[in-house]
């Protein structure tokens, strides 16, 4: 069967703040979509950009972008106080992630501290079903907001090589702050699905994208560098090049 679709990454859509998000504008793209006869959305990686604010080069393969969890949503659920959200933007023709860092980011923390506790219970029930990456992710993104977003490889030996002690004194020094980051990943895949259910609700399929590379400043190459090809310093042996392009000349 032949499919006819449109690609489009939900940053892109319109939105208050610093980018689209998964909310009421992406239920308006899907019902275009529909209604234009499609019956597929590609929206490329949805992983939290790093470096260039890229999702292709992300701290997780398996995590969702912060920024695009609707606030408005969180507000309208008693997740986040009612007077929040009146002083964002109407919104803006590009995307901006520094103000998504610094704005956007602070609201999730304003959610957390005003509804954490109260789905603490569903935040432990969803961690526990995503063990194999979440706490990983979680302390991960902890000790680096600790240091600054450093990279990786300029982490404390003891942090960087995970060391037992080192491990537990980090478990136990960024308890509040792995919580706040297992909260936002609860946020972002309870409305990840129900935007995916709305979607196949109306015939519309979602696609992600082709496979991508792991980023060697990432949870996923700290938590199992076994199954990477690096030094005695976790830094990659070889990297894979790309032809000449419009980024490099010489690829």
């Amino acid at each position: 069967m032949r499919d006819c679709g449109i690609l489009l990454h939900i940053s892109s859509l319109p939105g208050r703040g610093g980018c689209g998000t998964m909310g009421k504008e992406a239920r308006r793209f899907v019902d275009y979509l529909r209604a234009a006869g499609q019956s597929c959305w590609q929206v490329l990686p949805l992983t939290p950009p790093a470096k260039g604010d890229s999702p292709y080069s992300s701290y997780s393969v398996f995590a969702g972008n912060p920024f695009l969890i609707d606030l408005g949503a969180l507000r309208n659920e008693n997740l986040l106080p009612e007077d929040a959200l009146k002083f964002l933007p109407d919104g803006a023709e590009t995307a901006d992630y520094g103000w998504c860092e610094s704005v956007h980011m602070k609201l999730l923390r304003e959610s957390y501290l005003y509804a954490g506790d109260k789905l603490r219970p569903a935040v432990a029930r969803f961690s526990a079903r995503n063990a194999f990456w979440l706490p990983d992710y979680a302390l991960f993104m902890a000790i680096k907001s600790a240091y600054g977003r450093a990279d990786l490889r300029n982490w404390p030996d003891a942090l960087r090589l995970r060391e037992s002690d080192a491990m537990e004194a980090a478990q136990e020094a960024y308890a509040r702050e792995i919580r706040f980051w297992e909260y936002v990943q609860y946020l972002f895949f309870m409305q990840w699905r129900a935007l995916r259910r709305y979607a196949n609700a109306r015939g519309i399929t979602l696609i992600g994208d082709m496979p991508i590379y792991v980023a060697a400043d990432s949870a996923d190459v700290w938590a199992n560098p076994k199954v990477f090809d690096l030094d005695a310093d976790l830094l990659p042996r070889r990297v894979s090049g790309v032809p000449p392009d419009a980024f490099s000349a010489d690829g």
